[in-house]
């Protein structure tokens, strides 16, 4: 599934235009974006939770010359997902 199907679906569930859904799941995403910046942490129950990773700094290979390179250290997102959301994955789809 892609942004454009998760619209798609959101329309559907709620019964509303797809222009509604696209701001709905714009704000969704946006708002996430926006808590795991600020909060490093977001959790949602029944779901998961997003969390704010560092990377160190760390050694490399470039794989088209062979050399050695330094990769920069980062800030990532990591996804825990609940263990409704665990045990969800090992039953039937409700609807397909």
């Amino acid at each position: 599934m892609n942004k454009g199907d998760l619209i798609e679906s959101v329309a559907a569930e709620l019964g509303e235009s797809k222009a509604n859904a696209s701001r709905a799941v714009e704000a969704v995403l946006h708002s996430i974006t926006s808590g795991v910046q600020t909060d490093e942490k977001v959790s949602i129950a029944g779901f998961g939770t997003f969390k704010k990773k560092h990377r160190k700094e760390r050694n490399g290979i470039n794989p088209a010359t062979k050399q050695p390179i330094t990769i920069a250290a980062s800030t990532t997102v990591g996804f825990t997902p609940s263990q409704a959301l665990k045990e969800a994955m090992n039953r039937e789809p409700a609807c397909v």
